[in-house]
């Protein structure tokens, strides 16, 4: 999808590639929900009832979207992608105010290390440096925001249902900033009508995975493939776009990835060593239940 993103920029703001996106969106969010046994078997439910906090994910993707996209335009394709991956670092740091999570010092060394190599890729004080470097880097922010306000909604609403309240939000987000930027950009060609197409598609198909595979497994235990996007996305950006920013990534990359899988490291121990401790009270429950 960023390929295809970066090839549009071209001709198409980012406003309106977002604005394409979420409406293509909306396609895999409503399949989605429509295959939840959650959904079905509490009614089929459309309401929310924090509809508030529902829609404002959506604003914080409109936003998100804006950015990444916009960056994707101007920066290389894996430099632009590889600093939205600082999207760990901000889901750790939001957990403490918004989730009132304790953060050892563990979690905060990766953060800290992490942040590090986000510094490294910005390069900010060299000639090379630009502040567009920063719309990815608040994109990752953004986008970690609507991750950790996601776990505010109550547990029982359907996570497609969830996801269809946020992309409907960031389709009228999107389609307002492109009116207030500037008016949509005719198609050029069928050529551009079936990459606009593709975008929608292959990203709503991502979604849509996504959301599969978090309902089959932990977030934790999928986390780590999310950093294979770093060697792909400088692999394909090296094929597409003749664009090998060796300089800018190295050594960065690896204190961004080493930040990360710390966190996510740190947090299957602590789930480990909870998971004895919660077993012990369902027994005791279970105990007590049979005296009774």
């Amino acid at each position: 999808m960023g390929l295809i993103i970066k090839h549009l920029s071209l001709r198409y703001g980012a406003a309106e590639l977002s604005a394409y996106r979420n409406f293509f969106g909306i396609f895999p969010s409503v399949l989605a929900l429509w295959s939840s046994r959650q959904w079905h078997a509490s009614g089929c439910p459309l309401r929310l009832r924090q509809w508030k906090l529902g829609l404002m994910r959506g604003l914080y993707v409109t936003v998100a979207q804006f950015l990444f996209y916009y960056s994707l335009g101007v920066l290389p394709f894996a430099t632009a992608s590889t600093i939205t991956y600082a999207n760990a670092i901000f889901v750790t740091a939001l957990a403490v105010p918004l989730l009132s999570e304790r953060v050892g010092w563990i979690r905060w060394a990766a953060v800290l290390m992490g942040f590090g190599g986000v510094i490294m890729v910005m390069q900010p004080g060299s000639d090379s440096f630009t502040y567009v470097a920063v719309a990815p880097l608040g994109a990752a922010f953004l986008y970690a925001l609507a991750g950790v306000t996601a776990r505010l909604m109550d547990t029982d609403v359907p996570s497609p249902l969830i996801n269809l309240y946020s992309t409907i939000a960031a389709l009228i987000g999107s389609l307002c900033l492109a009116l207030a930027i500037g008016n949509f950009t005719p198609i050029a060609s069928l050529s551009d009508l079936f990459w606009i197409f593709a975008m929608g598609a292959v990203g709503g198909t991502a979604v849509l995975c996504m959301v599969v595979s978090y309902r089959m497994t932990e977030q934790s235990n999928l986390a780590p493939f999310s950093y294979f996007g770093i060697p792909i996305a400088f692999v394909l950006g090296w094929i597409f776009f003749d664009e090998t920013p060796y300089n800018a990534l190295f050594p960065g990359v690896f204190l961004i990835i080493g930040g990360g899988l710390l966190v996510i490291w740190r947090e299957r121990r602590l789930r480990a060593a909870s998971a004895p401790a919660q077993l012990g009270d369902k027994s005791q429950t279970s105990a007590k239940l049979g005296d009774v």
